[in-house]
Order: C-alpha cells, then sequence, then structure tokens
C-alpha cells in the first residue's frame, strides 16, 4: 500500500480498535469519542499533505521495496541531501499542529529506521532478530502506519539506589512466559503518548533507564505489536480537549495527542515482532549502538524550532494588537524568544552539516549540537510561555466566549474590548489562543511535556559534560601559558 489518505487512515483504526479506558469507562469508537476524535482528524491531515499534488516530492519518496510513493519520514538517509529533505518534510508536520504535537508520526518513524539499518546489532542476540526488526521497519513504512511507544516502568519509589525492577510482575514488564509461538509480557509502562490514536505500539530499552547488570533477563527485551492486540489496554488521562469550539480552544480542539499508561495482562507477542530478548548488555547500549536517539533528536529538534516560530508569531501579535511594542522591557522580551529561535536553528543547522555516516551507512545528524538543542529547550520553553503571560498581562483575563460576541453584550463587548490595531472579535481570539497556549491545562500539559520529554535536566547536563572532549580547548589554554 502507498501512502494513506486521513481517511483511510481513520477507517483502519476503527477497524483495529485499541482497548481505551477514559473517565471510568471503556471508550467505545476512539474515532468518534468527543474528547479524541479531533486528535484523530488532525492525524489525518498530515497524511493528507502526502496527497498534496505540490507537495509529492517534500513528504514522499519512492519505496526501494515496491516502487510505490511512502512518506519522507522512513527515509534512511545516506547523504545531508537526505537529512534536509527530511527536515522539510517533518517541519512541514509540525507547522500543522503549530509545534504542538510531539509524537506526531514521524517521531517513532525515524527511530525503527535507525533500529532497521542497524539489523547486525540485534542479530548478535539471535540470528532471526535482524529479519524480524528489517521486516518490521518496510511493514510500517509500507502501510503508513501510526506508532506509539512507552519506554519506562512504573516505580513506587524514588529513593536514591530504589529501581522499579522489583521481583514482582505488576510493578516492570517481564517476560512471564516463553512458547514455541512467542513470548508473553505481563505489567505496566508508561507513558504511552499517542496511544489511543496509534494502531502499533513500540517497547525497546532508553539509555535514560537503563537496566542494571544484574537485572534478571526477563526484564530485557525489544518488541512491537498493535495496539488492539488482546490483553493490551490504555488509561488515558482526562482530555484536555474540552468540547469547545476552535475559536475558544484553538489548540485543546485540535491537537490533543493524549498520554496514557499501558497495561500489559499476559500479552501474547509472536516471534516475528520480537527483536532482542533476554540479554541485558544488548538493551543497555541499543540506543548509542544504532544512533535512534540521534534522528529522534533530529525530529524533536525540528519540532522546537516550528514551536519557537509559533510563539514568536504569537507574541508578535499580542504586541501588535495592544499597542506596546515600542515599551523596552517588551521589546527585550520578544529578543529573548528571537534568541531562543535563532539558537534551536542553529543547532538543528549544525546537527545536518555535520553530520556523519555510522557504521550501518546511516548519515547520522551530529549528536552535540542535538543534545544541546534539547537541553536548552526543558528552560526555553516555560520562559517562553511565561513571557506570553507577561505580554498578556489583563488581557489574558475575563475573555469572552465566542458564545458571549453574539450574546447579549455583543455590542458592549465590541464597544470596550476594540484596540487601535484590532477589532473585539480580533482581539479575543488572538487571546483565546495566547490563553490556550500559556494558561489553559492544554498550554500547562506542552509546558510539563516540554519540561520532562526531553529528559531530566540535571541528567543531560552531565551527558553534553561527559559528550563533549573539552581536551584540545584546554590544552591550548595551557599552551598560552606556558608561553614566555
Amino acid at each position: 500500500m502507498p501512502t494513506r489518505t486521513g481517511e483511510q487512515y481513520i477507517a483502519r483504526l476503527k477497524d483495529h480498535q485499541p482497548a481505551v479506558y477514559m473517565g471510568g469507562e471503556k471508550v467505545k469508537d476512539v474515532t468518534t469519542h468527543p474528547a479524541l476524535r479531533n486528535g484523530i482528524h488532525t492525524l489525518a491531515r498530515l497524511y493528507d499533505l502526502q496527497h498534496d499534488s505540490e507537495l509529492r516530492d517534500e513528504m514522499t519518496y519512492v519505496s526501494p521495496t515496491t516502487g510505490e510513493r511512502v512518506g519522507l519520514s522512513f527515509i534512511t538517509p545516506r547523504s545531508m541531501e537526505d537529512l534536509e529533505k527530511r527536515n522539510r518534510m517533518m517541519t512541514r508536520w509540525a507547522r500543522l499542529s503549530c509545534g504542538m504535537m510531539g509524537r506526531s508520526p514521524d517521531f517513532m518513524n525515524v527511530n525503527i529506521m535507525a533500529m532497521a539499518a542497524a539489523g547486525d546489532y540485534f542479530a548478535q542476540n539471535r540470528p532471526e532478530f535482524k529479519n524480524n526488526i528489517q521486516n518490521y521497519y518496510e511493514y510500517i513504512r509500507e502501510n503508513d502506519l501510526v506508532l506509539t511507544h512507552t519506554l519506562l516502568n512504573l516505580q513506587r519509589s524514588r529513593t536514591p539506589g530504589s529501581t522499579p525492577l522489583e521481583d514482582r510482575t505488576d510493578v516492570a514488564l517481564s517476560v512471564v512466559k516463553e512458547t514455541d509461538a512467542g513470548i508473553v509480557v505481563n505489567g505496566a509502562r508508561v507513558l504511552a503518548t499517542l496511544a489511543p490514536l496509534s494502531e502499533e505500539i513500540a517497547l525497546y530499552p532508553t539509555a535514560s533507564h537503563m537496566l542494571p547488570g544484574e537485572a534478571p533477563e526477563r526484564y530485557s527485551f525489544a518488541f512491537a505489536i498493535p495496539c488492539d492486540t488482546p490483553g493490551l489496554r490504555f488509561l488515558s488521562r482526562e482530555s484536555y480537549d474540552l468540547g469547545r469550539s476552535h475559536f475558544d480552544h484553538p489548540l485543546g480542539s485540535r491537537f490533543e495527542e493524549m498520554d496514557a499508561i499501558a497495561f500489559f495482562d499476559h500479552v501474547f507477542v509472536p516471534w516475528e515482532r520480537v527483536f532482542l530478548l533476554g540479554d541485558v548488555e544488548l538493551c543497555n547500549n541499543l540506543q548509542m549502538a544504532t544512533n535512534r536517539h540521534l534522528h529522534s533528536g533530529h525530529q524533536v529538534v525540528t519540532k522546537n524550532v516550528v514551536k519557537c516560530e509559533f510563539i514568536l508569531g504569537l507574541a508578535n501579535l499580542m504586541v501588535r494588537t495592544l499597542g506596546s511594542g515600542q515599551l523596552p522591557q517588551v521589546q527585550q522580551m520578544l529578543a529573548e524568544i528571537i534568541e531562543n529561535l535563532e539558537v534551536a536553528k542553529a543547532c538543528l543547522r549544525s546537527a545536518e552539516v555535520d553530520a556523519k555516516v555510522d557504521e550501518w551507512g546511516v548519515m547520522c545528524p551530529a549528536e552535540l549540537p542535538l543534545q544541546v538543542a534539547r537541553n536548552l529547550f526543558i528552560r526555553m520553553y516555560p520562559r517562553m510561555v511565561e513571557i506570553l503571560q507577561l505580554l498578556g498581562s489583563s488581557s489574558l483575563m475575563a475573555l469572552p466566549s465566542e458564545a458571549d460576541l453574539n450574546g447579549p453584550l455583543a455590542t458592549e463587548i465590541e464597544r470596550y474590548l476594540d484596540t487601535d490595531t484590532a477589532t473585539a472579535k480580533e482581539r479575543v481570539r488572538i487571546f483565546r489562543l495566547a490563553w490556550d497556549t500559556c494558561c489553559s491545562a492544554f498550554g500547562s500539559r506542552q509546558v510539563l511535556y516540554e519540561r520532562f520529554f526531553q529528559a531530566d535536566s540535571l541528567r543531560n547536563a552531565v551527558l553534553l559534560y561527559n559528550m563533549c572532549d573539552r581536551e584540545p580547548m584546554t590544552e591550548w589554554v595551557r599552551e598560552f601559558l606556558e608561553q614566555e
């Protein structure tokens, strides 16, 4: 099958319903549920972009297997040009959601691509695992599927030295049985963002939560299964799509990607869907060996650039509407957003320009600028949201709704809420968008997401410290000191 349309994505999801629970009830149909349907329709719009005749070469490429057009986020980059092409495609998708859907399908597509390209790594565990990961990559590419993932075990304690790998399968997801047909897993995982909107879920190790060397082998694995697999259930948080209009909640009513806990109740995984099993060392080294984090980092920083652009555009509209653009403190705050944008763009470009081919023949973006960009964004985004709050001040409070604009006080709203540069309706529309970005439940979730999605800032600082080769600069200074 070539690239799908949005209608085809929705139809397949409707036929393969994941078991999703929300508000104490099982969701009967995720494609029509009021808390989920708008996010699903946004994903459908992403897929429809692939069928825009003017964007065909920007959004798709020719499959090496079938000769059909497939999504460009699946491409195995062999050159800097390939990375740049993928960047343009991912930018197009990120702009459609204003950078607010961090787990759009391209995020997982690049992860699976990188692992498949490093098939020989998986073969060290068992020879057939190489074929499994490569066949799976081809399967999701040729069927244009939406994937989620979940990487972390739940913890009962954050006490230093504690581990979620207690000898109990109700705490950490583990393999409880092997059969001739596959494995059986039981336990729970967090955090499956996009799960209720997805068709497949992948589980694999992450370097931020390595298994201790003495960990039992049953905790070491990588696999992928359909989201409608029997025994797999998703507990969704409450939705931030409040069922309001696009005018009242322009972001929440469109871009709810949903977060969920995944419960695995003795879930069967066929052998052809298993990629690693029972090797703690191979699991712990997966990320660095396959360079999947470099490709997911490329997608993340691309999204971050778009998000900075959105915040800058919104901030500028707010300032223009209020007529505060000549105030020095306002200019200083907009300059800070501009700095964030330019730093993010520079890191992204540096990662592409300094890209190198890895041992698997894949052109990988440079790690250091990606790590810098991701670590900075943990601080950048909450600060930019704060700037929006400072710029908006009282204009963010007591905002009329769309219904108010046509209600009994419509005349008063039109008379008193206009500004020198905007009608009352234009002002309310802009500041409802600002509210949904920096004050609403949806906006608060975005801040929380950006604080922790890129991993813990302290851990990232340690990684950056160890990643950067400081010796050349140190030696240069030492040589200077020794000059007569």
